[in-house]
């Protein structure tokens, strides 16, 4: 939300532009254009500086693992196709993936 100092600081420059016979109606002028403005920027959906900075690195950290899995991709569209049709055995698993468990076959009961 915009800082209410900042509404109210547009909403006296604005007060001030106008000519001095409007300006003398005071403060019920200045009321009118508070609150106009801040109906008319509540309309807006804006954002903090701090959300939009949040918003800011998530991207930038989305981005970066976007690029890596792009190279990663490529690396492995352009790897020798010997290499990537031979099936990888238990020991070339990392160590926190493990084979499957065979599974018995299903005897038929007629």
């Amino acid at each position: 939300m915009i800082d209410p100092k900042k509404i109210e600081q547009i909403a006296r420059q604005v007060h001030e532009s106008m000519p001095k016979g409007i300006r003398d109606f005071g403060e019920d002028v200045e009321k009118k254009i508070r609150q106009t403005l801040q109906s008319q920027l509540a309309r807006l959906d804006l954002v903090s500086r701090e959300e939009f900075d949040v918003q800011t690195q998530v991207l930038l950290r989305t981005r970066e693992k976007l690029t890596a899995l792009e190279q990663r991709i490529s690396d492995l569209e352009n790897r020798p196709a010997t290499a990537s049709a031979e099936p990888a055995q238990p020991q070339d698993l990392p160590s926190e993936v493990k084979p499957a468990p065979a599974i018995p076959p299903v005897e038929n009961i007629d």
